[in-house]
C-alpha cells in the first residue's frame, strides 16, 4: 500500500510503538526520514532520481564551467554527472541543436594535451573533466558559446508535511519503513523494547537486506538492464539468448 507523510508517520509510531505526537518521537522524525531517503537513493541508484538539465551554456575562451544548482545543495544539485553533451551549431537549443557527447577524462589529461588558453587553441569541446564537485573543465577550450545538456543524479525533495509523497513512499514503502526502523532502533536504545530487545536494529538490519535485493532487480529493469537489454528480470534457468 502506498503512503503518504500523514500514514508513514502513523505506520513508524505503531511499529515502535509510541504515540505519533510525542514530542521526542516528532523531534527524532526528520532524522530517521533522511537517513532512509539518503540509503536508499545511494544503494538503489534509482532510475527516478535521473535528471536533465538545459539551462546552462559554456562560454567562448572559458575552460572552466561550473554544474548549475551546485553551491546550493539538495534539490536543484548534481551528486553525479553520467552525460555531458554539447549542443550544436553554438546558435542552437537543446530543443534545436544535434547533441555532441562529450568524453569524460581526467583533469591531467585536459591540462596536458590543452594547455593553452590562447585563441588559437581554442576549438569545439570533445572532453571534460571534474576539477571539484561544482566546477567542470573542458578541452579544448571553447571557441564560442554553446548550450549544453547535463544529464545526472539529483536528490529529490525529501518527505515532509509540505511535500506529502516521494517515490519511495509510493512504490516501496515497505522498504522505507524498514530503513527508517533502523534509525529509530538506535534512537530507542534507552527507552521500551529496545531495552529487552537489543537485538532490534538488527533484525530491522536483515529485514533492510532482504528487501533491497528485489528493490536493486526491478531497477535493473527499469534501466533495460536484464538480459540482452531487455526489462526481463533474471532468469537462472533460461540460457542468454543473442
Amino acid at each position: 500500500m502506498a503512503l503518504n507523510y500523514t500514514t508513514f508517520v502513523s505506520e513508524l509510531a505503531n511499529m515502535v510503538p509510541i504515540s505519533s505526537g510525542d514530542a521526542n518521537f516528532q523531534t527524532m522524525l526528520p532524522g530517521a526520514i533522511d537517513y532512509a531517503e539518503q540509503r536508499i537513493y545511494r544503494e538503489l541508484d534509482l532510475l527516478y532520481t535521473q535528471v536533465t538539465d538545459t539551462s546552462a551554456s559554456i562560454t567562448n575562451g572559458n575552460r572552466n564551467f561550473t554544474i548549475p544548482g551546485s553551491s546550493v545543495g539538495g534539490p536543484g544539485s548534481f551528486i553525479t554527472i553520467d552525460d555531458f553533451n554539447l549542443i550544436t551549431p553554438p546558435t542552437a537549443t537543446a530543443a534545436t541543436g544535434t547533441r555532441v557527447p562529450l568524453t569524460p577524462t581526467s583533469p591531467e589529461f585536459i591540462d596536458n594535451f590543452y594547455p593553452g588558453g590562447q585563441s588559437s587553441n581554442n576549438g569545439t569541446p570533445e572532453f571534460f573533466a571534474m576539477r571539484s564537485n561544482t566546477t567542470v573543465i573542458l578541452g579544448p577550450t571553447p571557441n564560442s558559446s554553446y548550450a549544453v545538456e547535463l544529464i545526472g543524479i539529483q536528490r529529490p525533495q525529501s518527505l515532509s508535511s509540505a511535500n506529502s509523497s516521494t517515490f519511495l513512499t509510493q512504490y516501496i514503502p515497505d522498504l522505507f519503513l524498514t530503513a527508517s526502523m533502523i534509525f529509530v532502533s538506535g534512537w530507542m536504545r534507552d527507552f521500551g523494547p529496545q531495552a529487552d530487545n537489543p537485538q532490534q536494529s538488527q533484525s530491522w538490519e536483515n529485514q533492510y537486506q532482504t528487501l533491497v535485493k528485489s528493490a536493486v532487480v526491478e531497477q535493473f529493469r527499469a534501466k533495460f538492464g536484464g538480459r540482452s537489454w531487455t526489462t526481463d528480470p533474471p532468469n537462472p534457468i533460461n540460457p542468454q539468448r543473442g
